[in-house]
């Protein structure tokens, strides 16, 4: 028992830094593959294979299905904010034009949005601490984006790009609150599988109305699809309900502060792009704002 206790101690220690690493590659999968795929055509086809491996897990390891139509119905909600809503906004900036590393800092203002939303909505208490690491967070972001958009020349924005930029930041926060509010009673597996149900049910018409459905089958693609659909759309994903679950909302939404400093790295060590002192300026900021806002509070005195 004391084994298993650890163990779960140990894991739940390594959770949250898993989770930037695993979500942080995200934009790095998108790279290398929309050259070759259009974003929605690419979103649907990954979905598609998430939902065949979720429903096989589901049958080997006789997980339960989710049997009530409630249940279902606020699973697809989160999928279609979460998996729909975030990626096909992300997917469609980048694809688009815009730069990966402004679209994640419009992305990093969700845990603002989610703090604030979740004082009013879920009844969540956050700290001066907290709003400090807040704040250093978003700082940090902005230092590391910056110094990237310096090197990387003017951006390149239309109001189409904002737009899909926007509506992920909208659509991840609603998504992170909707699941803490509603989902976290849910069956895992079953759970997530209902979400990328739902989210299908977005990709896939936006796919069949605005797209080509061309696809050039190179390895890279081929490697990006498989990489994103098992580490990111199952492995990341079934971590961030766990830690939905274990944490609160405005504890969860800080840790994507730390993506887009953790993609700036990627981005160098497999592209080579330049990560000056600026960059590496912000990366500590960004972590000392997210480890105020993840840390656990004092334990009050005893008199």
């Amino acid at each position: 028992m004391k084994n298993h206790t650890g163990a779960s101690a140990r894991f739940a220690a390594i959770a949250p830094l898993l989770f930037v690493l695993l979500w942080s590659t995200g934009f790095i999968g998108a790279r290398f593959g929309l050259p070759y795929i259009e974003p929605f055509t690419f979103l649907s086809i990954r979905f598609v294979l998430v939902l065949v491996v979720l429903g096989g897990l589901i049958v080997i390891f006789r997980q339960p299905w989710l049997t009530h139509p409630t249940a279902y119905g606020h699973s697809a909600i989160v999928g279609i904010l979460l998996h729909s809503g975030y990626l096909g906004g992300v997917f469609f900036a980048i694809d688009g034009g815009m730069p990966a590393g402004l679209t994640a800092l419009i992305v990093s203002l969700q845990p603002i949005l989610t703090a604030l939303i979740s004082q009013w909505m879920l009844g969540e208490q956050i700290a001066w601490r907290q709003w400090l690491g807040l704040a250093l967070g978003l700082t940090g972001v902005g230092v590391v984006v910056s110094d990237k958009l310096i090197v990387a020349g003017p951006p390149l924005i239309t109001p189409v790009t904002l737009a899909a930029a926007i509506t992920a930041l909208l659509a991840t926060t609603a998504g992170t609150l909707y699941q803490k509010r509603f989902g976290v009673g849910l069956p895992l597996l079953s759970g997530t599988w209902a979400q990328y149900m739902g989210a299908l049910a977005v990709t896939a018409p936006l796919a069949l109305a605005l797209e080509q459905r061309e696809i050039n089958w190179q390895p890279a693609l081929i490697g990006a699809l498989l990489w994103l659909t098992f580490v990111l759309s199952i492995g990341a994903i079934l971590l961030l309900m766990l830690l939905i679950r274990a944490r609160s909302a405005a504890r969860v939404s800080s840790l994507f502060y730390l993506v887009p400093p953790a993609t700036a790295i990627e981005a160098w060590l497999l592209f080579g792009e330049r990560l000056g002192w600026l960059a590496l300026t912000g990366l500590v900021i960004a972590s000392l704002g997210v480890a105020l806002v993840v840390m656990a509070p004092p334990a009050p005195s005893r008199q």
